[in-house]
């Protein structure tokens, strides 16, 4: 079962994120939660909203934290927005500021006992009709 999570338009270089996805991924999802704020970088902070974001959900559906694993953190481009600064003689000099968009897939390897029951229940049914 997969759960998902997203932050988008944030106001931080994908280029400034990516290390802290790729650290993320060898890491399963309530470390990266220790270790991230750690790391020294800003864009930590979004990161680990958007995991714990995806952890919540998962507890929601009655899935055990040990069992979840990163099935996917996606580090995609948002709009960039053109600024510039003035510079002598009435010239400009742009500059771009970027966003990205985070996406945190989990995956766990069990299933949730509540589905289970359910599914039990179902065929129990179908051998007494």
């Amino acid at each position: 079962m997969d759960f998902i999570s997203e932050q988008k338009f944030l106001l931080v270089s994908p280029k400034k994120i990516r290390p802290l996805a790729s650290l993320a991924k060898k890491l399963t999802p309530i470390r990266a939660i220790d270790v991230l704020p750690f790391s020294g970088k800003k864009a930590s902070e979004p990161l680990v909203k958007v995991i714990k974001s995806a952890v919540a959900n998962a507890r929601v559906k009655g899935v055990s934290e040990e069992s979840l694993t990163f099935k996917e953190i996606r580090i995609s481009e948002g709009p960039s927005l053109k600024r510039g600064r003035p510079v002598s003689r009435g010239r400009w000099h742009p500059f771009i500021r970027r966003m990205s968009h985070i996406r945190v897939i989990l995956e766990t390897k069990e299933e949730p006992k509540e589905v289970k029951k359910e599914k039990e229940e179902i065929e129990v049914k179908k051998e007494e009709k």
